[in-house]
């Protein structure tokens, strides 16, 4: 347990903070799920060319364009997070947890710039279809479910606590479940000789990507804006907070994700009673930390004793 001291203008100072995650989990350590994954991708993608071009498969380039893109997603996400290690430093203050968040929001934007071209590329097909060697279609999408499936299984456990985490996961899932969808479509065309159907199924493959990227690149830019994290619900640590005993008003109140794991809170508390004392304010942090998932709280005791009144009470200042 550390303390911080704020000094305003008002008078009133003493804060706390207890570090920990945002969701009461600890950090998953990822380093070789990301090495491997990594590794297990990019062979993929380099076999999915050669092949996707040898058969004139739009499917398959389109999926290698997919998964080279989850390539340098798992990159991303795996830099992010060895800079989140980091230690605080002089300039960077919370150290460079933020970075996930940063890697979270870039992979969301790749995945849709895939898309598009995806997509751009399946209509122009669509109005003139080529000839597709369904066989080799149907073999190399089948050892695409394997790496995809393998990949999203070693992301399985920290899905929940991180969004870098859960992003890899969502990615690699839905590749293999479009993986799935291209075996099916070389299937049918080998006994009905549709050309319509790769690039139908390429479209089908952009419209995967694109609901699996939404909620991501939604909560990664709600996270870059500092709003408060999903699965922290403010007006119940409002409430919290206000029915503590000798707290008469609650203002002031921020709570945002210092990375994807960690979530941060500031608040003033106006105690006319005087200072509560430090075990009071130690044995809310670890209540906060318990019933909200929030590791880094700080918080300001004020006795609005003096004739200031605190500048930050109205809800609309910050």
């Amino acid at each position: 347990m550390a303390s911080h001291d704020h000094d305003h203008a008002h008078g009133a100072r003493h804060a706390h903070d207890l570090h920990g995650h945002g969701h009461g989990h600890g950090p998953v350590d990822s380093t070789r799920a990301f090495a491997v994954g990594v590794a297990l991708n990019l062979g993929f993608v380099i076999a999915e060319v050669a092949f996707g071009i040898r058969a004139d498969s739009l499917a398959l380039l389109a999926d290698a364009g997919h998964n080279f893109s989850d390539v340098l997603g798992l990159l991303f996400a795996w830099g992010a997070v060895a800079l989140a290690a980091r230690v605080p430093s002089t300039r960077f203050t919370y150290g460079l947890r933020g970075s996930t968040i940063l890697a979270a929001l870039g992979n969301a934007m790749l995945l849709l710039l895939a898309t598009g071209g995806i997509v751009w590329e399946a209509i122009r097909r669509l109005q003139d279809p080529a000839p597709v060697a369904s066989g080799t279609v149907i073999w190399v999408a089948a050892a695409g479910v394997v790496v995809n499936l393998a990949t999203a299984l070693m992301f399985l456990r920290g899905r929940e606590s991180d969004l870098n985490i859960r992003g890899a996961f969502l990615h690699m899932a839905a590749d293999a479940l479009v993986s799935v969808g291209v075996i099916v479509a070389g299937v049918v065309m080998l006994y009905t000789g549709w050309l319509w159907l790769d690039p139908a199924v390429s479209l089908a493959i952009g419209l995967v990507i694109l609901g699996g990227t939404w909620g991501l690149l939604r909560e990664s830019v709600q996270l870059a804006l500092h709003a408060v994290p999903e699965g922290v619900d403010p007006d119940a640590v409002r409430r919290h907070l206000c029915a503590l005993r000798g707290v008469a008003q609650v203002h002031d109140l921020h709570i945002w994700g210092m990375s994807t794991t960690e979530t941060a809170l500031t608040v003033h508390l106006v105690m006319p009673d005087g200072h509560p004392g430090d075990d009071f304010l130690a044995g809310l942090c670890e209540e906060i930390h318990e019933r909200f998932g929030i590791g880094h709280s700080t918080v300001q005791v004020e006795t609005a004793s003096g004739s200031a009144p605190c500048a930050l009470a109205p809800d609309h200042v910050v």
